[in-house]
């Protein structure tokens, strides 16, 4: 008898497409076929999972041309569930034609479907009145693996590691590794998409200066110029790789370090899903919450936030960017010294 075979539709971004792998996993671990739908730049993290089959990918530069071939490719691979973890306009397109329009072979009645509640009605209340009706903390892989309940299958999170790197990806990471010596370092990630989510640049800089016997890898995009002023500080201990490694070679530095302080961003996700201790510096943006025992939230209770759903913004507060701003740098290099067992004189 042939295994069930599952779609996962979910197409970005970063840290939602890691958080997911979860799924891919306890899908796995129930005998399904894993197969994923996921946009093109993307396809590497989910790739060299083990538990995922195949990898459906969608180039967003075709637009709907594009999501019409998906479609058709899709229709003939026979799924027999399928499970919209984005609940986009272009995920409820592929399930709901997947739905309605079955290939004439199948029995229309054995397919199963479930979907990822979005519930705008409590973010818009939370965001703007901050009327609140969720279950908090927001750990974001439990609310991806809770609709799994309806097939009967494990909503809880799968141990570490869930993310897998590539053979080459590992071999070209720790060749820079080896240049530059690196054998014991922490990973910064000072960076995130929206500025409003960055921790004040001067934070980091204590981190470096205070824990002056230690080594610091910095990750980001090409387009994280500021990093140099840290850099700048030692340049024999602070190595910045920002623009410089892929996805999957900026995840071996993170798999290779001792710990990881970043703020809320998609490499936070990758270094959870790797199993790393990570210190998580969470500021406007009520989504996407670490949900690991490995990872160190900090975070300030304060009646502005949210006030944003990706913390894009406005602030709210007349203290700008007070939420990041009240996670003072001592409190985060206490914690440090604390997990990597030295004094905290």
């Amino acid at each position: 008898m042939s295994k069930p075979k599952v779609l996962i539709l979910r197409f970005s971004s970063l840290g939602d497409v890691t958080q997911c792998l979860s799924i891919a996993h306890n899908l796995s671990q129930a005998g399904f076929e894993v197969h994923w739908a996921v946009r093109i730049d993307l396809a590497p993290l989910i790739e060299y999972h083990p538990s995922v089959s195949r990898v459906w990918k969608l180039e967003r530069r075709d637009g709907f041309i594009g999501l019409i071939k998906l479609l058709m490719q899709l229709r003939e691979a026979h799924f027999t569930h399928v499970y919209d973890a984005h609940n986009s306009l272009r995920s409820r397109f592929l399930y709901w034609s997947l739905f309605f329009f079955p290939p004439l072979t199948l029995n229309f009645y054995k397919r199963k479907f479930i979907t990822r509640p979005i519930n705008r009605l409590k973010r818009w209340l939370w965001i703007n009145f901050k009327i609140n009706h969720f279950k908090l903390p927001q750990g974001a892989q439990f609310q991806l693996l809770n609709p799994l309940k309806k097939w009967n299958i494990s909503q809880e999170i799968p141990p570490p590691p869930q993310f897998f790197i590539d053979s080459v990806s590992a071999l070209i990471a720790e060749k820079e590794k080896t240049k530059y010596n690196l054998t014991e370092f922490i990973v910064l990630c000072p960076s995130a998409a929206h500025e409003l989510k960055r921790w004040p640049l001067e934070n980091w800089a204590f981190l470096i200066q205070s824990l002056s016997h230690k080594k610091f890898v910095l990750l980001g995009g090409p387009q994280d110029k500021f990093l140099s002023d840290l850099v700048s500080l030692d340049p024999d201990r602070v190595f910045d790789f920002s623009g410089r490694l892929s996805l999957l070679e900026s995840a071996y530095f993170i798999e290779q370090s001792v710990l990881v302080v970043t703020n809320d961003t998609g490499l936070m996700h990758i270094s959870e899903q790797l199993g790393k201790l990570t210190l998580a510096l969470m500021g406007p943006a009520p989504f996407g919450y670490p949900s690991r025992q490995s990872t160190v939230v900090f975070e300030k209770a304060l009646a502005c936030r949210p006030c944003s759903k990706h913390g894009q913004g406005p602030c709210v507060n007349p203290a700008y960017q007070a939420c990041l701003k009240q996670i003072k740098p001592q409190e985060v290099c206490l914690k440090i010294k604390e997990l990597l067992g030295e004094s905290s004189s």
